[in-house]
């Protein structure tokens, strides 16, 4: 397993992170435990989960999950980053949900209980509450920072201008400011890489994509012509079902696996590894959260580490051409994008004109305070 540090923080987090919203639905409780069991195994020391867990069900077995992990926790709670969200419905009144301060305090708390812990490492607003003033969020969040109930905060699925906003109104108050994004990224779903992997960059906010695998669209099992039999695209996760089918399961994104599986087949490897292989070699992306109804799906994205050695030597073994490795994505090129802002807008930037003699000695007479970063890119903008 690869650790890497999270964004500007002092922790240090696996390149893999556990997620857990199958947990008490798709999957009950014993299966749940082996694979969080598994999980650990290959080096795993990062969990996610949610208040709203698990994915398809409704309010009133919303918590099962938490449940779930924090009796999985009890006697090691020390050996990993535990990250849980809030914002989505709690109950039938009208705040239990959204990210005022009076759901936030109170949703912070019933985590904590179900999660049978003190803390949590990272506490993450699901979603964005346009409902509630940023202000009031932020000041609220502060509080849980400094009562000692999370050591940091983060996003999920929030717009880029959103999170800017929210980045600057944390430093006009001095309140604690979001140290991580948990957006939604794979082959299929790229959207992200135009503003707000380039803001994360910028701001040295950790990234931890999930869909890596695109609900398992990109294990490359579905076909479109034939109604899916199980997995996040049926029944089995409610009405979430829905939501993936809407997400995924169309014309075009089926042709792309198509070509996908035709550029990985000479490499020996999975589709599957390749997608995921490839969300992590974006340099932007910290750690990529991978779910499981099943212990046996974890294995072709982790070696245990007891058999790392074993593993390696059957990667190169599968690789005789130098195919797709984790830090390798030859055969994917023309789908990589770099998350660097000055890369990533240089393209659309107008050709240079030249410059005349009198503007070259204009710039030469100008005083160091004006020839300052900050004065300039004001004056670009004008």
């Amino acid at each position: 397993m690869q650790y890497r540090k999270f964004g500007s923080t002092g922790l240090t987090v696996s390149r893999l992170t556990l997620g857990t919203m199958t947990f008490g639905l798709q999957t009950d409780e014993d299966v749940s435990r082996s694979i969080m069991d598994r999980a650990s195994d290959a080096g795993v020391n990062f969990i996610d989960t949610a208040d709203v867990y698990p994915l398809g069900g409704t309010h009133d077995i919303a918590g099962r999950t938490e449940e779930i992990v924090g009796r999985w926790l009890a006697g090691r709670r020390d050996r990993f980053i535990l990250a849980t969200k809030a914002v989505g419905v709690m109950g039938p009144l009208d705040w239990n949900k959204g990210a005022s301060r009076k759901h936030l305090l109170d949703a912070i708390d019933a985590s904590l209980k179900r999660l049978n812990t003190d803390y949590v490492d990272l506490y993450q607003l699901h979603m964005d509450d346009r409902d509630t003033p940023l202000d009031e969020t932020l000041e609220a969040l502060d509080v849980i920072v400094r009562q000692g109930k999370a050591r940091y905060i983060g996003v999920s699925n929030f717009l880029a201008y959103r999170l800017a906003r929210a980045l600057g109104r944390a430093d006009v108050l001095r309140t604690a400011r979001f140290v991580s994004v948990q957006p939604r990224y794979n082959l299929l779903f790229r959207q992200i890489e135009r503003e707000l992997l380039p803001l994360a960059t910028e701001e040295a906010l950790a990234v931890i994509p999930y869909n890596p695998l695109a609900g398992g669209l990109l294990t490359g099992k579905h076909r479109h012509d034939a109604a899916p039999s199980e997995g996040r695209f049926t029944a089995a996760v409610g009405k979430a079902g829905e939501m993936y089918q809407e997400r995924y399961w169309h014309e075009r994104e089926f042709q792309t696996i198509e070509k996908l599986k035709a550029l990985v087949a000479p490499t020996g490897r999975s589709l599957a590894n390749t997608s995921l292989a490839w969300v992590l070699e974006n340099p932007a992306v910290t750690s990529a959260i991978i779910g499981a109804s099943r212990p046996d799906q974890l294995d072709d994205h982790a070696c245990r580490r007891r058999s790392a050695a074993r593993c390696r030597d059957q990667d190169e073994a599968r690789r005789p051409d130098g195919g797709i490795s984790l830090g390798r994505r030859a055969a994917l090129k023309p789908f990589i994008v770099r998350a660097a802002p000055d890369r990533s807008l240089r393209a659309n930037r107008a050709p240079a004109r030249p410059r005349s003699r009198r503007s070259r000695s204009a710039d030469r007479a100008r005083t160091p305070r004006d020839r300052s970063p900050r004065r300039s890119a004001i004056a670009a903008s004008a």
